[in-house]
């Protein structure tokens, strides 16, 4: 059984939670996210705290309830404070910069890559080389930053590159560290 899933979560003030048969919306002062809720499970609110449970009759909820409980707490942290990941970019000439709402990075190749930054997420840029990518939803700023990364990830011989803040990157010695 998950720990997790039977800790209670506590609902802010200025957070709204609306919660249908299969859909659960949240809504505070950084924005709107819902999330389709599967039948195995149920949740149940009592004035501000939210109780998600597994259903009796269907085996896949004591599988899952412990994600959705995880889930919906992220939800209510994400409208309430939002989320940040942060992204380093470490190489002779690497730079960044921020047209609009699109990202403009200049990373070793021959042409300039354009990212578009899609609703609810938005794109910043200190010093020409930290990318920081904020915006409500954990998963969606988890997968427009690992899509920034993915355009030219660290290597292990110069560690050029873009990178998380923080991240370690394990170098290789090359062929002149075999004599």
């Amino acid at each position: 059984m998950s720990r997790i899933g039977k800790l209670s979560i506590n609902v802010p003030d200025k957070v709204s939670v609306v919660i249908s048969s299969d859909k659960i919306i949240v809504k505070g002062p950084k924005g709107e996210l819902s999330k389709n809720v599967p039948n195995s499970i149920k949740i149940v609110q009592n004035d501000k705290l939210i109780q998600v449970l597994p259903s009796e009759s269907i085996s896949t909820g004591k599988q899952l309830y412990g994600t959705y409980r995880s889930l919906i707490d992220n939800m209510i942290c994400g409208v309430t404070e939002g989320f940040q990941k942060k992204l380093e970019l470490q190489g002779v000439g690497y730079r960044s910069q921020v047209d609009g709402k699109n990202l403009i990075l200049n990373v070793g190749y021959s042409h300039q890559v354009k990212i578009i930054s899609p609703d609810g997420i938005k794109l910043s840029v200190e010093n020409n080389t930290n990318i920081i990518v904020a915006g409500s939803d954990k998963e969606l700023v988890g997968q427009i930053a690992a899509n920034i990364r993915s355009i030219r990830p660290p290597e292990p011989y110069k560690g050029k590159g873009i990178r998380y803040q923080g991240e370690y990157v394990r170098k290789k010695i090359g062929k002149a560290g075999k004599k």
